[in-house]
């Protein structure tokens, strides 16, 4: 795992600035401790920071090929970078080093841009063409690896994380508030756009080129397969092809020069990968585990049962809730944009840990969307999807207002159960599927936002449907296929930079591109059986797997903050959502701000991930837009989160077995 930057200056008379790419490289240190370099030519600048994975002593970057044509900075691992090294080695390529890297620039040289069709595994990369003068841009299938860029008259800047591009460009930290209503809704954007006007994601599985006489140009070049036809092979059949598919992904994620740990949740994903992992290795598995002290957040006792039924090397953390929060200025500097889930500080803390022990390590992440794992998402929208079917089938609109409007005069908890079902919502997937899963719903977006202008000629969730309509006619791969394009791609974006954070690499089996196509491809009735979720991976993985675990109701990485912003925490609400200085801001109507807040303080209704989420906002404004240092956010403030101790490796209970 590393970081990159550059800078291409579109005027060939012009040249680029050594210190603006030092500044570019060193920002980056986190992602690569263990070396640094740059390529400065005129016009052009690489630059790169290095984490030591592969071909410890010969992978130094950026790299050039043997006659100095071709230069590259990558970021990410090729699984199949030796066969694919073989491949090309037979068509007359020559080698010099025993990198991933190297592969990747042969592959150019022999298939140009169509080289990311043969590479298996996660990347981001930069190739400069100097005879050609072109650069071009690369991001993996799924997005696993980060890749951003900003154009502008005069130069192309990327980097594997928004801060490279800030420290070169001191005109870029203005927040790009038309993103607000679908960040209020998603918690985060799906499209190109960022937090800040004029910096854009490559999206996963799209390269994007440059050159004089055409310009830039932006290609996708790998798409997720359509569903197959129900009845071309059998529900035994898939199950055992998904059993293959997983114990090649694992074998694959296992290439490295230096050690490979896991992070065991005790969940189902995580436990399979360490089954499977100890069957390939020589040495026990060193699994890494976190939780807290509250009850319903810690799952550290199914990840002490999975441990011990792979004769693991365990070691776990319990985090407090000011240890957590201590954290969080750092942490949202490292994302660059406000953090969209409370399992990220929890993720940085277990990378601390980790860190001590291994270099890279593997997780589950992907196989809830890959396997239909979620239950209220999937199987609920599903069932409320046929309910909703049925309905409109038998009643006509007339009564159905009349049904809506009894709905919304249930009490409590039965009228939001009601409003969430096919009694209120419009019978298609913007209403059950997209606005119902919302975290702030239309009609609090509205209330919540000063600005009724930034809703105008927007649709949220156009770019959510249109993955949804190109999955076929299969309503759960639907669901499955859009997550997997949006919402997996943020949760990616929060193991990349929170395991970055603590300068280690994480590896997604559950996510190899082979897998993902044949998986994606298969009807969801085998993966969501009845009232079963992840029926097919259950099947696939079971001897695998305890009981305790197999059957097992998903918790989903709790974090307890609603309990902690209630009550011990509450002056986190009143620095960050409602001082002064947040309300001056005029994004928010102050006086929807106030009463959600109370609401929550007094037990009348859970705005927990509401405010965590303002909290982030005002965080990132702080530190980005303000230039606040993350280390004095709270000082003189709240105190005793300021002077909480951080340094987990004093504090972590760690234990061993």
């Amino acid at each position: 795992m590393c970081g990159i930057a550059g800078i291409l200056k579109l005027d060939p008379s012009s040249s680029v600035q050594e210190k603006r790419l030092f500044a570019m490289r060193d920002t980056l240190l986190h992602r690569g401790p263990d070396d640094a370099g740059i390529m400065l030519a005129g016009r052009v600048g690489l630059a790169h920071r290095r984490l030591s994975i592969i071909d410890l002593a010969g992978g130094h970057q950026p790299m050039a090929n043997r006659e100095k044509i071709f230069w590259i900075t990558y970021n990410g691992e090729l699984y199949n970078f030796r066969e694919l090294r073989k491949e090309l080695k037979s068509k007359g390529c020559q080698f010099q080093t025993e990198s991933d890297t190297e592969v990747i620039l042969q592959a150019y040289d022999l298939y140009g841009e169509d080289c990311v069709d043969y590479l298996r595994g996660m990347f981001a990369f930069c190739i400069w063409d100097r005879r050609n003068q072109t650069l071009f841009l690369a991001r993996d299938r799924i997005g696993i690896k980060p890749l951003y860029y900003h154009v502008d008259d005069d130069e192309i800047l990327f980097g594997s994380e928004i801060k490279a591009i800030l420290a070169a460009n001191a005109n870029g930290r203005e927040f790009n508030d038309v993103i607000l209503p679908e960040f209020l809704a998603s918690r985060y954007t799906a499209g190109e756009e960022t937090f800040y006007k004029g910096i854009y994601k490559l999206l996963p599985g799209h390269t994007l080129s440059w050159s004089a006489d055409k310009g830039i140009s932006v290609k996708q070049y790998w798409q997720l397969p359509s569903t197959q036809k129900p009845g071309k092979l059998r529900h035994r059949d898939y199950v055992q092809k998904v059993r293959d598919g997983i114990e090649d992904a694992v074998r694959s994620h296992l290439v490295s020069d230096v050690p490979v740990g896991l992070f065991l949740s005790g969940g189902i994903d995580s436990t399979v990968l360490g089954a499977i992992m100890a069957g390939m290795m020589e040495e026990p598995v060193q699994t890494f585990s976190v939780g807290f002290n509250e009850g319903s957040a810690n799952e550290l006792h199914y990840a002490r049962l999975a441990a011990r039924a792979i004769k693991a090397e365990h070691r776990e953390i319990v985090v407090t809730p000011e240890q957590f929060f201590a954290a969080l200025p750092q942490l949202v500097w490292h994302e660059d944009e406000p953090i969209a889930f409370t399992s990220s500080i929890p993720l940085h803390m277990i990378s601390c840990l980790a860190k001590k022990h291994v270099k890279v390590v593997l997780t589950g992440e992907g196989a809830d969307e890959l396997f239909l794992g979620y239950d209220y998402r999937y199987r609920a929208t599903l069932w409320n999807k046929r309910l909703g079917n049925l309905y409109s089938g038998l009643l006509p609109q007339y009564f159905r207002g009349i049904g809506a409007n009894l709905a919304h005069r249930l009490p409590g908890k039965l009228r939001r159960y009601a409003e969430r079902s096919f009694l209120v919502l419009d019978n298609n997937p913007d209403q059950l599927f997209f606005e119902n899963f919302s975290l702030f719903r239309q009609e609090q977006r509205r209330k919540l936002l000063s600005n009724q202008e930034l809703f105008a000629g927007r649709d949220l969730f156009a770019r959510y449907m249109d993955y949804f309509k190109k999955a076929g006619d299969d309503f759960l791969q639907c669901m499955s296929h859009t997550d997997i394009q949006t919402y997996l791609v943020e949760l990616l974006m929060k193991q990349d930079q929170m395991s970055m954070s603590a300068s280690i690499e994480s590896r997604v089996p559950f996510l190899d591109h082979k897998l993902v196509e044949l998986v994606a491809a298969i009807p969801g009735k085998h993966k969501l059986r009845f009232w079963q979720t992840k029926a097919l991976l259950r099947e696939a993985v079971g001897d695998l797997i305890p009981k305790e675990i197999l059957n097992r109701k998903k918790m989903g990485f709790p974090v307890p903050v609603s309990a902690w912003l209630r009550n011990r925490f509450w002056s986190v609400v009143e620095e960050f959502v409602l001082s002064p200085r947040t309300l001056a801001r005029g994004h928010f109507n102050s006086v929807f701000l106030k009463s959600m807040a109370q609401e929550h303080r007094q037990g009348k209704f859970d705005h927990g991930d509401r405010l965590w989420l303002l909290i982030n906002f005002e965080m990132w404004q702080r530190i980005f837009i303000d230039g606040e240092h993350p280390d004095e956010i709270y000082a003189g403030k709240i105190k005793s989160i300021h002077e909480a101790d951080t340094d987990l490796y004093q504090i972590a209970a760690a234990s061993v077995y």
